[in-house]
This record gives C-alpha cells, sequence and structure tokens, in this order.
C-alpha cells in the first residue's frame, strides 16, 4: 500500500475518525430527522463506532444494500461483529422497502447506514436522491458521508451530482467525516 508514501508524516489513526463521527451524530440537531450514513461497507471498525454512537441516540439500526450484508455477514462469519444483534440488515428489494416505509414513518427513532458513499449509480443512496425508492428526504434531515471521495472522474462526478439532488431535498450534508485507513510516509516508515 503505497498510496499515501508521498504524504507527509502519519496518517491520524480511527480514534479520530470515532472522534470525528462522536461530533456530528451526537451535537447535531436531529429531533424529528433522519439520519443517514454512508460509509466503506468493507470497514467494520467504522461501522462499528456508528453502531455505538446510534445507541447512545437510541434509534433503531438499519444496514441497507449488498455489500454491506455481504461484509458485514463476513465480519459475523469470522467473530469480528460484535454489534450483529443491534442491527436489521436489508437487502432484497420487497425488505428494502418495507425497511424504507418503516423508517419514514419513524425518522426521529431510526439510523440508515447505506450504501452509496462515492455516489455509485444504482446504490441505495443514489437511488434515494433520484427519489426511486419509498422513502423522501425532509428539509433537515442529515446525510453523513464517513467516506473521502475516490478522486477518479467518475466517482467525483456521481458524488457531485448526487450532492446537488440531496441538497434540493434540503437535507444537511456532512462530507469527510473520515481518516484515511492508507498509511502516510512516517507510517510506511515505521513498517519497514
Amino acid at each position: 500500500d503505497s498510496l499515501y508514501s508521498g504524504s507527509e508524516g502519519k496518517t491520524p489513526s480511527e480514534k479520530i475518525a470515532r472522534a470525528l463521527l462522536e461530533e456530528v451524530l451526537l451535537t447535531i440537531k436531529n429531533e424529528k430527522s433522519a439520519i443517514f450514513i454512508a460509509t466503506f461497507s468493507s470497514h467494520i471498525a467504522r461501522i462499528k463506532s456508528i453502531v455505538d454512537f446510534a445507541k447512545k441516540l437510541d434509534r433503531k439500526i438499519y444496514f441497507l444494500g449488498r455489500s454491506l450484508k455481504k461484509y458485514v455477514s463476513a465480519a459475523i462469519d469470522v467473530g469480528q461483529c460484535p454489534f450483529k444483534k443491534d442491527v436489521n440488515i436489508v437487502s432484497y428489494k420487497n425488505q428494502l422497502d418495507s425497511a424504507l416505509k418503516k423508517i419514514s414513518k419513524d425518522r426521529e427513532n431510526s439510523l440508515v447506514v447505506c450504501t452509496g458513499h462515492q455516489g455509485e449509480p444504482g446504490s441505495i443512496l443514489d437511488r434515494l436522491a433520484r427519489k426511486q425508492l419509498p422513502f423522501e428526504f425532509r428539509n433537515h434531515d442529515n446525510v453523513v458521508f464517513s467516506s473521502k471521495t475516490i478522486p477518479v472522474p467518475a466517482n467525483i462526478e456521481n458524488k457531485e451530482q448526487m450532492d446537488k439532488r440531496l441538497k434540493k431535498t434540503g437535507v444537511r450534508l456532512f462530507d469527510n467525516v473520515h481518516v484515511s485507513g492508507h498509511g502516510g510516509r512516517e507510517d510506511l516508515r515505521d513498517l519497514l
């Protein structure tokens, strides 16, 4: 992994990302508002932090999307998913529609972790932003990107277009609530 080998210094640890998530989730005005969080489906430590804060907010936790189901199921299989009893994992169309209808009626008591942090076409968040699923964002709902856009032209364009659609609904966007998983130059020097 040499992606950030040109970056001076160390990459901040996951403790910093956890603190950023805590700052956003526990200090934003969220009464009567939906909270949606998009992150890397494979980042189980980050997802655990999200679950921890959702429990502090006393919200029912939904995981929406096939890749989330795949990675969380793999974590369960290897005993690395301490939050498996705390979440509702939804991936099939009928389940998804049903869950989103419930979330819509109980938005102030729900927290959704979903796919789509890069604006990927067909992801849950992309389909929500395009109003292709039975949930409509409202003014002051919160959408948190616990990720950074991977800097390739397709991702940048997809994310920008999705952000525009989301902003038209009046949601509050919180972007880059994230630290990289790639080591900087000094991390690599220590590893070597």
